[in-house]
């Protein structure tokens, strides 16, 4: 659908304000650190290029001891965590005696490898978690200042199953305040920079998993996504990820819990530097809901049908698709055509140009018992006085305010948001959700940009906000593959 003269008008207007906004805030946003080196120092340890399925085979194998998995690891977060700062809390000591009992258990086991894989498929691997989520003696604070005495009793249930199944934690990682945002930045634990570019962001919410997996120190980790906080930082950090359906992973143990229809939206996923682990910790972290998911049975890439979207048809809010992003679409459906022997249909879908008022108007709709969602002011006010926006802002620029800017815009957006949904963004939406299940079926899979960028440069998420949509759209979808179990249907986003 092209865009109306106003249409270009306005997206050319507003992407000037944002660049004079830019070279204003320049003045006042924190700086990240990184005493002027540029990239980080290679991978030598051979044990780092290994997936976790690999480390656990040879640690049950007796090929390597856990100990020696987990030094490693200790030794290249110890290394580049000063550079990228993703690790913001760890519990080195304590993993390294868990490992040690591992290497004990391995020694004493009677009953041989197969025994150990079955009931323990992560034994003696190392895993970081978002500081988010409960983990036992770590930090809970979410970067929020009023929390950051908060120490976790008890594991979230998701970190307990991956625990129970033999994973061996080294610490939290960073998340941007209040995990509603692309940038991992809070005034508690500072800003966790891309470990391929220092100067570039590791995305959000879960950008500190993003950036320890893509450093190489760590493998496995957990995250969450309730609008492209799991499928961002994997983009930005060359690393695989996953969103799964509602219901699947609980999202119990995690701060902040989502409230109204975010609760049909909020997901707990994996997070890995190899895809071949992604299918196990997702058996893993689904407990007894994994079964919904048929993730044991075969597919036949060859008889599903392709579908290729390669930008959101030219929404002003949001900045066009880079170029080499298109290119490596067209890439990924040349080799998809050449190596399956399939036809990839090249499509544009009207309604995605209306995704993030479609996000918008989901996030702010009571749920099922009526109540409305918890506002994002009551959330930053969470142990402390009540925060009013305009005063915070007011602060901000003072230099006073414990709260980052992107936080602070986020409550001062929420003012002027209607309790009432737009009839005609309702309509969009609701068609949407029909045309993309009539279109992709059970067995249909949708390539869909996760940015329209590559990782932008620090800060400059606040002057395109709205370019998280291209994964904030995406939740629609989610919901009809929860309620309806068509769960072969997916959105591989590039």
């Amino acid at each position: 659908m092209a865009l109306t003269r106003f249409e270009r008008f306005l997206g050319r207007l507003l992407r000037a304000v944002m660049w004079m906004l830019f070279a204003a805030f320049k003045l006042f946003a924190p700086q990240p650190r990184h005493a002027g080196v540029s990239r980080l120092p290679p991978i030598t340890n051979p044990l780092l290029l290994l997936s976790a399925m690999q480390l656990a085979r040879k640690i049950r194998r007796k090929e390597v001891t856990s100990v020696e998995v987990v030094q490693a690891y200790i030794d290249r977060i110890q290394e580049v965590n000063p550079l990228i700062n993703a690790m913001v809390k760890d519990r080195f000591s304590s993993a390294l005696q868990e490992a040690a009992q591992v290497d004990k258990l391995i020694e004493e086991e009677t009953g041989g490898e197969d025994v150990l894989e079955d009931r323990l498929p992560l034994l003696g691997v190392p895993i970081t978690v978002k500081e988010a989520f409960a983990l036992q003696g770590m930090p809970n604070s979410t970067g929020l200042l009023t929390r950051r005495d908060l120490v976790s009793g008890v594991d979230a249930p998701s970190v307990a199953l991956l625990k129970r199944a033999g994973a061996i934690p080294l610490g939290v990682t960073n998340c941007s305040e209040l995990c509603m945002w692309l940038e991992s930045h809070n005034h508690l634990y500072g800003i966790t920079n891309n470990p391929y570019d220092l100067d570039r962001i590791a995305g959000g919410s879960s950008g500190g998993e993003g950036s320890i997996l893509g450093a190489g120190s760590s493998v496995i980790g957990i995250g969450s996504d309730i609008g492209g906080s799991i499928r961002i930082p994997c983009f930005f950090n060359g690393i695989f990820g996953h969103k799964p359906s509602v219901g699947i992973v609980s999202n119990d143990g995690q701060y902040p819990p989502a409230s109204g229809q975010q609760m049909g939206f909020l997901c707990t996923g994996p997070m890995c530097r190899y895809a071949e682990d992604l299918i196990p910790m997702l058996n893993i972290m689904g407990g007894p809901s994994t079964h919904k998911l048929s993730l044991s049975a075969d597919v036949d890439l060859k008889k599903m049908r392709f579908f290729s979207v390669p930008h959101n048809g030219g929404s002003p809010l949001v900045s066009p698709v880079d170029a080499q992003l298109l290119q490596a679409q067209r890439m990924v459906v040349k080799h998809l055509e050449a190596d399956l022997g399939i036809k990839v249909q090249e499509l544009i879908i009207p309604q995605f140009k209306y995704s993030f008022q479609i996000w918008g108007t989901m996030m702010s709709l009571p749920g099922k018992d009526g109540k409305p969602p918890t506002t994002f002011a009551e959330l930053m006010s969470e142990g402390g006085k009540k925060v009013w926006p305009t005063w915070e802002l007011f602060k901000w620029f003072l230099g006073f305010s414990s709260h980052t800017l992107a936080a602070i815009g986020l409550a001062l957006v929420e003012l002027f948001q209607s309790s009432h949904p737009s009839p005609f963004i309702v309509q969009q939406k609701d068609s949407l959700q029909q045309e993309l299940e009539e279109l992709l079926g059970t067995d249909g899979v949708l390539l869909y940009p996760s940015h329209p960028h590559i990782a932008p440069k620090h800060h400059h998420p606040i002057f395109t906000p709205f370019n998280f949509s291209y994964t904030g759209e995406h939740n629609p979808i989610e919901e009809i593959k929860a309620n309806r179990h068509r769960l072969k249907a997916t959105t591989l986003q590039l």
